[in-house]
């Protein structure tokens, strides 16, 4: 529904600065703002003196081309702190109000500006840290996922259609408008890619919270040495006795615009010692859970312990001697950028061509889309009649449509948008 009240806030951060935006947007913004500047705003830009007060540039966006849909006035003044307030109290004497976190946003997605699943972009590239998280948001926030499962609901919808005109000739039984083998064929796409989009979200979380990296390996083969040549600081202890890191050590690391969730581990080695067991417990869960596992080995003494996918051997104490054909690095002497570009050609490959998701909302919806889908191939294949069929894909085109927004509650509405900052 249309607004009918005219917000205004703050849109640049709080604080002294060069200059200062504050918004409207509403049915009555360019008049309360004209009333602002004492003189008509007829062209997109003007510049404007308020007596009194500060001079200022006043841009107009008329309905619909605007970022909410309606008419948004942006004044641009100079970034005093009462300069700012005080624009904001005048222009709420004239009758607009202030406007609740993320409201703008909100209002961009009820007027069709944009879907749900759009808008929470918006908040993630605010809160954007790194190159790739910045690539992540910008890309859902052009609808790259949303293309895809408007594609999924609309083949849904035409099948869904079809299914529920067989019931309203139920007295026909060998009626059939949805062929069951289209029917059979469409589930099996929609499977496949709501499978490929549940899985992206390791990496999408990874990419918002950081790749999880464990530093692995036997005690003394400078783990604590490496971590601290990573981050630059000594953050671990570094001992010749062995068994002196005793817990896992945590850490990020910003390589060339991706995060990294360092995680130093306890030596692995038999031992008799309680602590140090707990110790050795916590980094078998960090192997399992990291998406990249650095095996440390002492190049002095070379020895491989682990393999898969996901291990790569470090060799350590490259000064004292290099191993051919290796990943090789000196962490005391610091020379480790072969690692470190190591490190961003593995998050490469793990960054797939493909759409992916970060958000937990998105991921549970998804999970109950594809248990629906799945339910849809059992049924045709013990040969359910098109009313259970009917049922269990309207339940995956409303997962399907909480992601967007064509299916939420104004209690769902109210948690996603009060996680925006005010003034966006």
């Amino acid at each position: 529904m249309p607004s009918t009240d005219t917000i205004v806030a703050l849109s640049t951060p709080y604080g002294s600065g060069a200059i200062a935006v504050v918004r409207m947007s509403g049915p009555d913004a360019v008049a309360m703002a004209e009333q602002l500047c004492g003189k008509k705003l007829t062209r997109q830009v003007h510049f404007c003196s308020v007596p009194h007060l500060d001079d200022m540039v006043v841009t107009t966006f008329r309905a619909p081309h605007s970022f909410t849909g309606e008419d948004v006035v942006e004044l641009s003044c100079h970034g005093s702190l009462f300069i700012q307030q005080e624009i904001q109290r005048r222009l709420i004497d004239l009758g607009a109000r202030p406007a609740r976190a993320g409201e703008f946003t909100q209002r961009a997605f009820l007027n069709g500006k944009m879907d749900l699943m759009q808008a929470e972009a918006v908040a993630d590239l605010i809160a954007a840290q790194t190159q790739a998280e910045q690539e992540l948001a910008l890309k859902q926030l052009r609808g790259g996922v949303s293309g895809e499962l408007a594609v999924l609901r609309e083949h849904l919808l035409r099948l869904t259609s079809l299914l529920e005109l067989e019931l309203d000739f139920g007295d026909h039984e060998d009626l059939e408008f949805a062929d069951r083998s289209e029917l059979k064929q469409l589930a099996e796409q929609i499977e496949h890619k709501l499978t490929a989009l549940t899985e992206s979200f390791k990496t999408g979380n990874a990419i918002k919270n950081g790749i999880p990296v464990a530093i692995v390996g036997k005690t003394n083969a400078g783990k604590s040495t490496l971590l601290n040549a990573l981050v630059g600081e000594d953050r671990a202890i570094v001992s010749d006795i062995h068994g002196t890191t005793r817990d896992t050590i945590e850490e990020t690391l910003i390589i060339e615009g991706v995060l990294f969730r360092l995680i130093d581990t306890a030596g692995l080695r038999e031992t008799n010692d309680v602590i140090e067991k707990q110790g050795i417990e916590r980094s078998r869960k960090a192997i399992e859970q990291a998406q990249i596992i650095l095996e440390v080995i002492d190049a002095t003494c070379p020895e491989e312990t682990m393999q898969g996918e996901k291990v790569v051997h470090v060799y350590n104490k490259a000064d004292l001697h290099r191993v051919p054909g290796q990943l090789c690095v000196s962490a005391k002497q610091g020379d480790i950028s072969a690692l470190k570009q190591y490190l961003v050609e593995a998050a490469g490959k793990l960054q797939t061509e493909g759409n992916i998701i970060s958000s937990v909302r998105h991921y549970e919806a998804l999970c109950r889309a594809l248990e629906a889908i799945r339910k849809v191939q059992d049924g045709m294949q013990n040969g359910l009649s098109g009313e259970w069929l009917s049922e269990d894909l309207q339940e995956c085109l409303n997962a399907l449509g909480e992601i967007t927004g064509q299916i939420t509650s104004q209690e769902v509405l109210n948690n996603i948008f009060s996680k925006f900052c005010i003034g966006k």
